[in-house]
């Protein structure tokens, strides 16, 4: 049963530090909504597929899969919760 309370304990604490992070991150997993597919992210895409940005700058965000997969592992995991809370709450 100690075994099970340290496992159990531990488990508690990564999941409530985790869910306040992914708390955290849901204004800017809106903005970023938001942004993906909007004129400004056209005009970005179309500036870096001209060259016309750093060549040192990070281009995860104007990647056409990049926000679209993030957005659906958000709305997975947001499922995911849903049904876990369900099960839970049985």
């Amino acid at each position: 049963m100690e075994r099970r309370f340290v496992s159990a304990s531990a488990a508690v604490k990564r999941l409530s530090a985790a869910l306040d992070k992914y708390v955290a991150a849901q204004e800017a997993i809106a903005l970023l909504k938001d942004y993906y597919g909007s004129e400004v992210w056209r005009k970005d895409f179309a500036d870096d597929e001209a060259g016309k940005l750093a060549e040192g700058l990070k281009r995860g965000v104007l990647s056409e899969d990049g926000i679209w997969n993030l957005l659906d592992d958000c709305r997975e995991l947001n499922e995911q919760l849903n049904e876990a809370v369900d099960r839970i709450g049985k």
